[in-house]
């Protein structure tokens, strides 16, 4: 059955998570839990993309964290995730923009890796010494590896977590001698730590440190590769020649959108989920140092770390997709909440000119995903649309003088942020929490 939990198990407050998915999320799976409605999650996750890329038995494309079931979500529920902390625990990391290797994969070098030499599909792997030819299958010896950089770096962080510098091909190969240590990669990871390519194109490079979660939500109404559980990089899954192919009918009706990839998804911020499985099935992992909007290279710099959750269920949101509150100070500049001053000058346009009542507002923010920005435009705006029972263009309009349209990853996740009625927000079920938000 979907959402599988022992129901003879007693909710808890509080749940420690240290265990992975091979990287499909599988509704079919015992997840950990259940948790109360109100309860806290505290995950050690490891690092996303490059070290799950050159992992080939990781089958899509990251190592998430085993889902959690939440006690009381149901599908058309909503899940609010308040993200209480994120703490890099990572010393290194390596990352840069990627390569296919052809060859080496069935369709979909995040999913399907096939051996080289002997043909085994997912093939268990060895390391042998350092640089990009060092992960080696343990069947045939064969160089393995579906990904190699057209430019990387190697990364070393302050004990302030305030910045970090790219290194030279002498520290990096250090840093690579020691891949695990420095990464500080859980001991139930089964990853091989892409430090172990030892990049070093950039040197001397400074970079502030802002940590975030690429991978946050819930559990996909079919067996999806978590790297895949969104509609850019789901796309791929559409007609593929390897055991996860998708429908695109499947692909919109089962997929959460859980790979966001956007840097707003961090310490402060609330994310409401949508629910398609019985329990939610949160999961998490693929934290960030830092990152820009768009993830320009397709890659930033993968740590390991320590994330605190809390997380409480909406009966019958009926969500689309996830939902986001940022931060204030991440807030579009149009789309803040509005001083005390400007209400007042608002007023007294109102009175000039006969208005009666003016709108009680305040942020939200959409995110939509698609093959392309312009579809995940377009995906973001329906959600908003649909959840306040209101025509697209009034969204557009809103998003236009009241908001933003921002980039989360290129090429297709989104986020469509406006200042929303409190009206609206009312009548969704959003309200209480989006003031809690913004008070």
């Amino acid at each position: 059955m979907n959402g599988k939990i022992q129901t003879t198990k007693t909710a808890v407050e509080t749940l420690l998570v240290n265990r992975y998915i091979d990287g499909v999320l599988d509704p079919g799976k015992e997840m950990l839990g259940p948790i109360k409605d109100g309860g806290h999650i505290i995950a050690h996750t490891a690092p996303g993309c490059w070290g799950p890329m050159i992992t080939p038995c990781i089958r899509g494309g990251h190592e998430v964290t085993q889902p959690v079931y939440v006690e009381g979500a149901e599908p058309g529920d909503g899940i609010v995730i308040k993200i209480k902390s994120v703490e890099v625990t990572s010393q290194a990391t390596s990352s840069g923009n990627d390569s296919p290797v052809e060859g080496r994969f069935l369709g979909d070098p995040f999913i399907a890796v096939k051996c080289p030499g002997c043909g085994t599909m997912y093939p268990d792997t060895v390391i042998k010494g350092v640089g990009q030819e060092a992960i080696r299958c343990a069947n045939c010896d064969a160089d393995v590896t579906p990904f190699v950089f057209t430019n990387g770096y190697t990364m070393f962080f302050g004990e302030k977590g305030d910045v970090g510098i790219t290194l030279s091909k002498e520290a990096a190969e250090t840093i690579a001698e020691d891949g695990r240590g420095y990464m500080k990669t859980p001991e139930n990871s089964v990853q091989n730590p892409i430090v172990t390519f030892a990049p070093h194109d950039l040197v001397g490079t400074i970079a502030r440190m802002r940590p975030f979660l690429g991978q946050l939500g819930t559990t996909p109404s079919r067996p999806t590769p978590d790297s895949h559980n969104a509609g850019d990089f789901g796309s791929f899954l559409v007609g593929a020649p390897h055991e996860y192919a998708s429908t695109q009918e499947e692909l919109e009706t089962h997929r959460t959108d859980g790979h966001m990839d956007i840097s707003r998804v961090r310490a402060g911020a609330v994310l409401v989920c949508p629910v398609k499985v019985p329990g939610g099935g949160i999961y998490l992992g693929d934290m960030h140092a830092m990152q820009g909007d768009g993830e320009i290279a397709g890659h930033t710099s993968d740590v390991a770390g320590i994330v605190h959750l809390e997380v409480h269920v909406i009966k019958g949101l009926n969500n689309a997709g996830p939902i986001l509150l940022p931060n204030v100070e991440d807030l579009p500049y149009t789309a803040k909440p509005f001083t005390e001053n400007e209400r007042q000058t608002a007023r007294q346009l109102a009175e000039k000119w006969n208005i009666d009542k003016l709108e009680e507002s305040l942020p939200v923010s959409f995110v939509g995903t698609g093959p392309t920005l312009n579809d995940a435009t377009e995906n973001g705006l329906q959600r908003a649309a649909d959840l306040f029972s209101v025509p697209v263009p009034e969204i557009m309009n809103r998003a236009t003088i009241t908001g933003s349209i921002e980039i989360g990853r290129h090429p297709g996740v989104v986020t469509i942020t406006f200042l929303a009625p409190e009206h609206y927000l009312k009548k969704a079920g959003l309200l209480e929490l989006v003031k809690a938000q913004y008070s």
